[in-house]
């Protein structure tokens, strides 16, 4: 910090400054990135939990006998 001020100043443009050119950075970054297919990026993620496994055989069943839907929704 100085008495006349004039670094501060300075130092306060050459941070705007930097922040335009960031903000400037990222703008172009958005513009030519290739979107992101969610879906591709969590296919297999759970391959090898049994946990998963387990949802997925519940799935079944509850798609082959839908009576059970109907059990779950009186309770």
């Amino acid at each position: 910090m100085t008495v006349d001020g004039m670094a501060i100043h300075t130092s306060l443009e050459e941070r705007v400054t930097a922040a335009e050119k960031a903000i400037v950075e990222l703008q172009m970054h958005v513009l030519t990135s290739q979107p992101i297919n969610w879906l591709q990026e969590i296919t297999g993620s759970f391959k090898d939990e049994p946990e998963f496994e387990e949802v997925l055989a519940y799935g079944r069943a509850v798609r082959q006998d839908e009576s059970l839907l109907k059990l779950q929704d009186e309770s």
